[in-house]
């Protein structure tokens, strides 16, 4: 992908919602979010290296590291690249000897080993466009979801907006995405 088509993310939060862990990346140099969701055990793999927690014996991203280590191998970026039918795909772009390969992965495998490995996450562009949310910087520091402002929606939409700001706020991200969707459907009914 080219540096137009991707925008780079951090890890801003792990957190465990109604439905499941979610992971929220966070645009770098976009006010959007692309809540994420992942399993139980890549979610306290995330978690352990954003906290800076250490672990009595590796596990297994720490493995993977350590193994790509030894093989010379350096991971170069992760990318979130693509959302088909509410999953979302990644690609590790890992170089060796001058070559770079990408490797296909989950989300949460790229996310955890590029934290590991000091490689930089990405999100595609598209990827964002299709789900990622706005956040706005609260006074106490807190991230509050808050549409993008616009004048001239009708009132539906505007109540859609607050529900959407609501549910993140809550972290209810099942109930954000089908809110926004259901926002997507209605300013371009035309699609799907």
């Amino acid at each position: 992908m080219k540096p137009a088509d991707i925008i780079r993310v951090n890890v801003a939060s792990v957190s465990l919602s109604n439905v499941g862990f979610v992971v929220l990346l966070r645009g770098t140099e976009d006010a959007r979010a692309l809540p994420v969701f992942v399993g139980a055990a890549e979610a306290q793999a995330i978690a352990v290296h954003v906290e800076g927690m250490t672990v009595p014996r590796p596990l297994t991203h720490d493995l993977f590291k350590k193994v790509l280590d030894c093989m010379e191998c350096r991971v170069m970026r992760a990318v979130v690249t693509d959302l088909v039918d509410g999953t979302f795909y990644a690609v590790l772009t890992i170089e060796r000897d001058g070559v770079a390969t990408d490797v296909d992965s989950r989300p949460s495998d790229a996310i955890a080993l590029a934290l590991r490995c000091g490689a930089p996450i990405y999100v595609a562009r598209k990827v964002m466009d299709q789900a990622g949310i706005v956040l706005e910087e609260r006074s106490r520091g807190e991230a509050e979801a808050t549409p993008p402002a616009r004048s001239s929606e009708p009132s539906g939409l505007e109540a859609l907006h607050a529900r959407l700001a609501k549910a993140v706020r809550e972290e209810n991200y099942e109930e954000a995405a089908r809110i926004r969707d259901e926002i997507k459907r209605l300013r371009d009914p035309h699609k799907n």
